[in-house]
């Protein structure tokens, strides 16, 4: 298996287990949710996600350091204000949370393993790696950090 640490954007990762998530929908065993549980439900999860990447974002563009997933050696400021006091991955967090309302959408079983393979995958192949380069970059202040802070919430 060819080495997949920081080789995939996490947004393409989402977008192909959504596409999973979609063929998965297809097989049974389905549940039905009322209408409005379901969007109700969906949308609750579709605010949450956004709001944990945006704020995630907006933190990184404040704090004038890299967004580039796939390059977390090039992060000139480590962020740890604002949403950052909750969780280390607010971004991963609201995409998980987006797939997590897609599959709630779907109203099927199968397509609830999507967001735990994202969660999966993130930790293997993008936060360990991430976590290396930033202890390699940061040191102590890095240590501390994440000793208060949980990977995901």
């Amino acid at each position: 298996m060819p080495n997949l640490e920081h080789r995939v954007p996490p947004p393409i990762v989402g977008l192909l287990l959504a596409l999973a998530m979609w063929l998965l929908a297809k097989l049974p065993p389905v549940f039905h949710l009322a209408t409005w549980l379901r969007e109700g439900l969906a949308l609750l999860l579709v605010a949450g996600g956004v709001t944990f990447d945006a704020l995630g974002l907006l933190a990184f563009v404040r704090q004038r350091t890299t967004v580039n997933p796939l390059h977390p050696e090039n992060a000139s400021a480590l962020v740890t204000g604002g949403v950052y006091r909750v969780t280390r991955n607010p971004m991963y967090v609201g995409m998980a949370l987006l797939l997590t309302a897609w599959a709630v959408d779907l109203s099927a079983a199968w397509p609830f393993l999507g967001p735990v393979a994202f969660v999966l995958y993130m930790n293997r192949f993008q936060i360990a790696p991430e976590e290396r380069a930033l202890g390699a970059r940061f040191g102590a202040s890095w240590t501390a950090y994440a000793a208060r802070v949980r990977r995901w919430l």
